[in-house]
Parts: structure tokens; C-alpha cells; sequence
């Protein structure tokens, strides 16, 4: 393995591509290692998700672990430090905004990883040994660290060969030219298409200005949905306008300590095809109704319908972190929706504890249809056919 204490100086890069391409490359990498120990992981389980070969799934693990710290040795520990330089240097060039603070905390955490790394990569632990494997079940949570955050530290990086807007508007045609914009939103006929940040943390929205027969594409600052908002540029199509218009900046996520790496082991969870298999198959009431309770239970191993309402919650703090006028208002929907299949849960559970009181099987008259009619045995004469009806000949 490739010390990590290597790392190439700063000074002596003449650019930042080569580090940001490392660990952009190094996220992909681990997306794939990733990707493969899930597959092997679901090896491991039963159909409801629960593990029953637990040896496998820790080998597995071991496997990822081993995987993700020689692709960091290999792949990233030469340009971590002037990695880490360069997006430094990068954010003090940035102007003020709300995310910046985040961000040097994000650089200052991939530090202490890499010093974590580093120290474990200069002093190994012996091959295939069990404190190799805990070695390397150490280093999972400061490699997925950086995989999480390589798109924020390689922007920060290329901060310096960044893009910056070329404003294309004087202040007359810019007023003009929203003054047509906010016309058309009030006509319906202002499609936004696509929508970034930008460095200063002003969101840029890109949209076709449909005049009659004619469509423009429009470079809009600020929320659409708010006062305020300019039109700062137009442009012939899209890829015109993504080469003057400011870079986007990696975007935000809902909650700051989830991981797609480190996702928690899955709870037990039947499927609502499998239960409605169940009604079908079963003979008494009791059986149904327990499929019916299986969609509403609560807790740790919830049923699809409490699943359901998880997620329309969930959904609903997203649309309020969007902190955009459609997004205060989308909550406020989801979360009357969540009501609705709150009290239908409970509708449900009372018809099924309704359906279980019945005592009830299905009866008799509704016979199986045998599917598979029975073969003859091998030395069994085969029945003869039917005689043919005789017809009398004809004679002219």
C-alpha cells in the first residue's frame, strides 16, 4: 500500500485537476465497492430482510472494508494534502454566504480522516490478521467521509479555474427583458427547466420564455415564486447559457449525519404483495385479518401502510428544507395527507379485528380448480377412441 503520508505538496502542483480528479474518481470507486457488498449482503438475508447467515455478511463486510482502504491508498493518499490545500484556498476565494461556514467545517473533518488514515496506513496491521480486519472496520466511517464529501472538496479545489458570470445585460435591457419574463410566468408560459445554486448562495433558474411562436432561454436570479427575482441573461439554448452563467455549487442534504454508506441494517418488512398473496391463499377470516394487521403494525418491523405515512413525512421536511415559496406550501399537503392515511390505518385495523372476530372459514362450495391433470401410468393401455359416426354411401 501506498503511504498516505506521501501526499504531494501543494507548491508543487501547477494546478488542482489531478487531486480532484483522484478523489471524484475515489467516490466512484467506493460507490461500486459499495454497490457489491450490498449485493452480497442481500445474500445474507431471508425475504423479510432479516439476517440469517451472519458469517457471510460479516466476511462481506470484511471484504468492503479491505477494498475501500486499498482504493484510498492507491488512488487517493498521494494528493489528499494538496487536495485539502487547494480546496482551502479555494473557499477564502469564495464571497460570503450561508454554506461557507459548513464547508470549512467539511474540510476540517476530512483533515482529521486523513490523519486517522494515515497513521493506520503507516503502521498496518499483519495481513489477514483479525486486528487487520478491525483495523480496517475503523477506517470505514473516515473513507466513506470522504466519498460522501469528494464533490464539495473537488469543487473547492477548482474553485480557482471556476466559472464566473459574464453579465450580457445593461441595466436597461435587463429590466426590460424581466419586466417579458414576469409577463410570461403570469401567462403560464415561463417553463423553468433547471435550477442551481451559485456561489454566493443565489439560486439560478434556468427557463423558456414563450412569446407566441418564439421561445428564449432565460437565466433567472433569485426564487421565481418571490418578488425580487431578475432575469441575467438570455441565451440561443442551454449549453450557451451553462458557459457563462455562475458554476453550480454541490447542493445541500436533508439531514447532515445520513450516509448512503453507512445506511442502518434493514427492519424486517413485508411487501404489500406478499400480504394480499396471503388473503388469497388463506381459509379463515383469521388469516386474512392478520394480513390486513400485518399493513398496519407499528414499530420497529411497520407494515406498508405505516411505511407509507413515513414516508409522506419525510417527504414534507423535504419540501421545507427547499426554503422556496412552493416548498412552504407542498408541506402543509403532504402533511394533511399523512392525516388521511393515519386515520385510514385505523380504519383499517378496526375492519380487520372486525374480519378476525368473524370465526369464519370459506365454504366448501368454493372448490379448488385442479391445475395439473393426472398422467396415465407408463404400462397403462391408453383408453380407446370413440367409435366414428357410420354414414351411408352415396350411389348416384
Amino acid at each position: 500500500m501506498t503511504s498516505a503520508s506521501s501526499s504531494t505538496p501543494a507548491g508543487s502542483l501547477p494546478n488542482t485537476f489531478e487531486p480532484a480528479h483522484a478523489l471524484r474518481d475515489f467516490g466512484f470507486r467506493m460507490a461500486v465497492i459499495d454497490r457489491d457488498c450490498e449485493i452480497a449482503l442481500d445474500m445474507t438475508r431471508d425475504r423479510y430482510g432479516r439476517t440469517v447467515h451472519a458469517g457471510a455478511a460479516a466476511a462481506a463486510r470484511a471484504h468492503r472494508d479491505k477494498a475501500a482502504v486499498e482504493a484510498y491508498a492507491t488512488h487517493l493518499a498521494p494528493h489528499a494534502g494538496a487536495l485539502l490545500n487547494a480546496a482551502r484556498r479555494g473557499l477564502d476565494e469564495l464571497p460570503p454566504a450561508r454554506h461557507l461556514a459548513g464547508w470549512r467545517a467539511v474540510l476540517d473533518g476530512l483533515a482529521a480522516s486523513a490523519a486517522e488514515i494515515r497513521q493506520a496506513l503507516d503502521r498496518p496491521a499483519a495481513p489477514g490478521s483479525r486486528a487487520e480486519r478491525t483495523q480496517h472496520a475503523a477506517l470505514w466511517p473516515h473513507l466513506t467521509a470522504w466519498a460522501d464529501h469528494s464533490l464539495i472538496a473537488s469543487t473547492l479545489a477548482n474553485q480557482r479555474d471556476g466559472q464566473h458570470h459574464k453579465a450580457p445585460l445593461s441595466d436597461e435591457d435587463q429590466q426590460m427583458w424581466t419586466e417579458r419574463a414576469q409577463a410570461a410566468q403570469q401567462r403560464g408560459e415561463l417553463d423553468r427547466t433547471e435550477s442551481w445554486y451559485a456561489a454566493d448562495g443565489q439560486p439560478i433558474t434556468l427557463a423558456h420564455l414563450v412569446e407566441g411562436d418564439d421561445s428564449t432561454v432565460v437565466a433567472l436570479r433569485g426564487d421565481p415564486d418571490t418578488a425580487g427575482w431578475q432575469v441575467i441573461g438570455n441565451y440561443a439554448n442551454e449549453y450557451e447559457a451553462g458557459k457563462v452563467l455562475p458554476a453550480a455549487v454541490p447542493p445541500g442534504v436533508l439531514r447532515p449525519d445520513v450516509s448512503a454508506f453507512t445506511r442502518p441494517e434493514p427492519a424486517p418488512e413485508i411487501s404489500l404483495q406478499e400480504l394480499t398473496r396471503d388473503v388469497i391463499e388463506a381459509q379463515q377470516a383469521g388469516d386474512a385479518s392478520n394480513a390486513l394487521l400485518g399493513a398496519t403494525q407499528r414499530g420497529y418491523d411497520a407494515g406498508p401502510m405505516v411505511r407509507l405515512q413515513q414516508l409522506l413525512e419525510t417527504s414534507s421536511q423535504f419540501a421545507s428544507a427547499l426554503e422556496t415559496v412552493q416548498g412552504r406550501q407542498i408541506p402543509a399537503r403532504l402533511s394533511a395527507l399523512g392525516r388521511q392515511i393515519e386515520f385510514l390505518t385505523r380504519e383499517v385495523e378496526e375492519a380487520a379485528e372486525d374480519l378476525g372476530a368473524t370465526v369464519a372459514v370459506l365454504p366448501p362450495h368454493r372448490t379448488p380448480v385442479l391445475r395439473a391433470r393426472p398422467r396415465p401410468a407408463v404400462d397403462t393401455t391408453p383408453p380407446a377412441p370413440p367409435p366414428r359416426a357410420s354414414t351411408t354411401a352415396r350411389h348416384r
